[in-house]
């Protein structure tokens, strides 16, 4: 399920009816390739501001001389339903599903169906069918066929067929000399894997650990870009998004059960019939090694309708048994046990459960989701390091019931990397940008590796201090931790920062080393004066960064200051806040 892109979204209005599967990206945000859509929609829709929750969805602009007038019929022709795909510990839980299920109706067009609402923290796929088989097509067969769907109509169909295919595997003549990549327009690329067209191999020339022995494993990394720089352009604290690879043991075993050549040589094109039909997926030529470990995710859980179709290709009734339980309804129980909570990937399916699954390689891809970059806010300043960007790498290691132990894919790929070892990487901008009034002060709130971005401001701010002889504004940290001996990381710089006088205030929660635990909202509750002055005397911007749930506590503390202190109602504070996040002044950067 993908957002629908804008070109997608202008084929669709000479059609009777649309479905939008649209998807909320960061602070209430569209995906990349629904950014043009959801402006476009937005301005014929009347609706103001980038971010839509339960209480603003749908606002019309207000007391805007130069407003756009709204043709309330402009889409009058269009009948459409909406499935928004979000995270219920995202403070804007699926803004864009409720942004454009209300600007649809907005400029004329006629919902048919209710909005569906899709949760990634709890069932995204279990939310999706029951929107689809109890609301969709149901309502769909009463409006256009009269009547309701009949439980027999509802059943998943037994027989199995395989998947179809929309491209085809050609195999070339194996050759010691590199096989130059097709040249491909970026318009016949898939919008989620331009990425894999547009990367550069970048050395890593510095890696060092950040974390005392035997507490986990936190790097910093740092790597050279003097000679992408045509490619890569980086403003500080920007993200770099990091292209991973699965590990050579995982594509070995994935290669010996379905017996591919990993060192066969093929590429990628429409399949009969298929012509026109066909985005290319990931760049070709390309070896099936290439191809299993940098663009098949197979490492990451198969959603039950996967497991349904991987059990077309099960020559073993035992294991196309077992692959139908769990992608049945009934099955949810066991399929959560065994394939969610065990982190079983689609590669542990077919090299270790289901041994008699038998797919061509095309087939294979088809299945397997793709590869996707990790993001890291870049943790170094473009004034101070200019070729070279640093990034924070919190190594993901975590022991499992079973006594195996879960990796992540990308940290543990970066962990492997040695000194001058490529990786492929591409940059993309983020919410975090300095005040353009140097003088405005700051406040900075990052636990764990969330302290990534505040490094990178921070040296800025010393830049623009001492080599640039600007008039900064007072920058004030909070930082969270377990111990200090432990993974108070980068601590050597924060002293520095404050020894030279950039890092004005640093304050530390070692949430372990009292008897009470003490978090970065706690401090910030704890100096509430200090902060209501900071943001509305001084109009302070605010930064965030770390998970969700840190976020909303920051958040909600910030409200409180703000009413306590202001005087006025937490719904008053809210607004306030929201105002701060539309002007630029609060920005959050979490993680689920």
């Amino acid at each position: 399920m993908t957002s629908l892109l804008a070109e997608e979204y202008r084929d669709s209005e000479n059609k009777s009816r649309a479905i939008f599967l649209m998807s909320t990206y960061g602070e209430g945000e569209p995906t990349d390739n629904a950014s043009a859509f959801v402006r476009a929609l937005k301005e014929k829709a009347g609706l103001d501001g980038n971010i839509i929750d339960d209480d603003s969805a749908g606002e019309e602009k207000k007391g805007d001389e130069d407003a756009t007038e709204v043709d309330s019929n402009l889409l009058g022709g269009l009948e459409y339903a909406v499935f928004g795909l979000g995270n219920r510990q995202y403070e804007h839980f699926n803004a864009m599903g409720k942004l454009v299920d209300s600007a649809l109706s907005k400029v004329g067009a006629e919902r048919i169906i209710e909005l569906g609402i899709g949760d990634d923290d709890n069932d995204l796929e279990g939310d999706f069918e029951n929107w689809k088989d109890n609301i969709f097509w149901p309502s769909l067969k009463e409006r256009y066929i009269g009547g309701n769907a009949t439980a027999e109509e509802k059943k998943d169909s037994a027989e199995l067929k395989l998947p179809d295919c929309h491209f085809a595997v050609e195999y070339l003549p194996k050759s010691d000399e590199s096989v130059e990549v097709d040249n491909i327009s970026l318009d016949e690329v898939q919008t989620s894997t331009k990425h894999y067209f547009t990367s550069v191999d970048c050395p890593v020339t510095v890696t060092r650990e950040l974390r005392s022995a035997d507490t986990g494993s936190t790097l910093h990394m740092e790597i050279d870009i003097s000679k992408s720089k045509d490619v890569i352009n980086y403003q500080t604290a920007d993200n770099l998004g990091v292209l991973p690879v699965n590990d050579d043991k995982v594509i070995e075993a994935v290669a010996n059960a379905l017996s591919y050549d990993l060192d066969a040589v093929f590429r990628i094109k429409a399949a009969p019939g298929k012509e026109g039909k066909h985005s290319v997926p990931f760049p070709t030529p390309c070896t099936v090694r290439e191809c299993l470990s940098r663009y098949c995710d197979l490492t990451i859980a198969p959603r039950r309708s996967d497991l349904k179709q991987l059990a077309a290709y099960a020559k073993d009734p035992l294991d196309r048994s077992a692959l139908l339980r769990m992608a049945s309804k009934e099955g949810k129980a066991e399929y959560h046990e065994k394939i969610i909570d065990a982190h079983v990937g689609i590669g542990d399916i077919v090299s270790k459960l289901c041994r008699s699954i038998e797919a061509p390689l095309e087939h294979f891809i088809g299945l397997c989701p793709r590869l996707h970059p990790r993001y890291y806010t870049i943790s170094s300043s473009s004034s101070q390091h200019p070729d070279s960007i640093h990034i924070t790498v919190s190594i993901l290691k975590e022991e499992l019931g079973s006594g195996s132990v879960y990796t992540g894919v990308c940290s543990n790929h970066l962990a492997g990397i040695i000194q001058n070892g490529k990786i492929r990487v591409f940059c993309r901008d983020s919410t975090f940008r300095l005040p353009s009034d140097t003088s405005r002060p700051i406040i900075m709130v990052g636990p764990g590796t969330g302290v990534a971005p505040m490094r990178a401001l921070l040296q800025e701010r010393s830049y623009q201090r001492i080599q640039q002889k600007l008039s900064v504004g007072e920058n004030v940290l909070y930082f969270g931790c377990k111990n200090r001996n432990q993974d108070y990381i980068y601590e050597d710089e924060m002293e520095s920062f404050k020894n030279e006088g950039t890092l004005n205030t640093l304050r530390i929660a070692f949430s372990r080393e009292t008897e009470k635990k003490v978090y970065v909202q706690h401090l910030l509750a704890d100096n509430a004066e200090e902060t209501w002055k900071m943001v509305d005397e001084q109009k302070a911007s605010v930064y965030v960064c770390g998970g969700v749930r840190m976020g909303a506590d920051v958040t909600d503390t910030l409200k409180k200051i703000v009413s306590n202190k202001g005087q006025v109602s937490l719904d008053e504070a809210k607004v306030y806040v929201e105002k701060m996040a539309k002007e630029g002044r609060y920005v959050q950067e979490l993680w689920a």
